[in-house]
């Protein structure tokens, strides 16, 4: 027996068992990792559009479906054209602690507690940060901001006027996230894009009225090959029409 050609038979034997179990595990937990994310929910046909338009979604795919109203909101100020200064500034750092933040700014912007932080608006060239209020303290009104200005990574000044929300009737079951995603997917997004946030809350055409009005809306937050650039989609709650501003 030629024991050097079965020694390296055997070599290459391993070699090859190994790339098929390393190729195992990676697939396992791919599979696991888009299960956690919820892309098991997702329709074969989304599933496919996103292999071959290379689209990612970089956050998990919100399950629950609530009923929504539709909410009317109003404000209780006028916008003031400047910012306004703080009489004590806060460390920015705290936007990322709300908690503490609303501790911090509660007595100069009373109604800070009912407002959320939006990683994804906001402008690092002007130094701010967006935050919108909140209906029933859990579904932003993506129509309305809070800006909070910064400088040598203290909060300094705030732009905003207070928010009066109420709902407005109508309630019905919000269109389920997967169903919105691929609607997106299918149709709208183009190859490359990575939906970075996935985000239930309220949005509207604005109109030249005191009063307006916002429906259930999905909003997808998707990086266009640019990690500093994003494209915002909103994809309504009842009809699931697409509105891209």
């Amino acid at each position: 027996m030629d024991w050097g050609r079965a020694k390296n038979v055997l070599i290459y034997a391993f070699l090859l068992l190994n790339l098929v179990l390393g190729y195992q595990l990676w697939s396992d937990y791919r599979e696991q990792q888009g299960a956690n994310l919820g892309f098991d929910s997702l329709s074969e046909s989304t599933q496919r559009a996103m292999e071959n338009k290379n689209i990612q979604v970089l956050t998990s795919v919100p399950a629950d479906t609530p009923s929504l109203p539709k909410i009317s909101y109003r404000y209780t100020e006028e916008l003031p054209d400047d910012p306004v200064q703080l009489a004590i500034p806060a460390d920015s750092k705290l936007i990322f602690t709300p908690g503490d933040l609303v501790s911090a700014l509660k007595n100069e912007i009373p109604r800070i507690a009912d407002y959320s932080y939006d990683a994804f608006a906001g402008s690092s060239e002007d130094g701010s940060f967006t935050l919108h209020p909140l209906f029933e303290g859990q579904w932003p009104l993506f129509n309305a901001d809070l800006e909070l200005f910064y400088t040598d990574q203290k909060i300094t000044a705030y732009l905003g006027s207070p928010v009066q929300i109420q709902d407005a009737g109508g309630e019905t079951e919000v269109l389920p996230a997967q169903k919105a995603l691929g609607t997106l997917v299918e149709n709208y997004l183009p190859e490359g894009s990575v939906v970075k946030e996935i985000v239930l809350g309220f949005y509207g055409q604005t109109f030249d009225s005191e009063t307006q009005v916002a429906a259930p809306v999905w909003r997808f937050t998707v990086e266009n090959g640019d990690p500093s650039s994003y494209s915002v989609y909103y994809v309504q709650g009842a009809s699931g029409d697409v509105i891209s501003p």
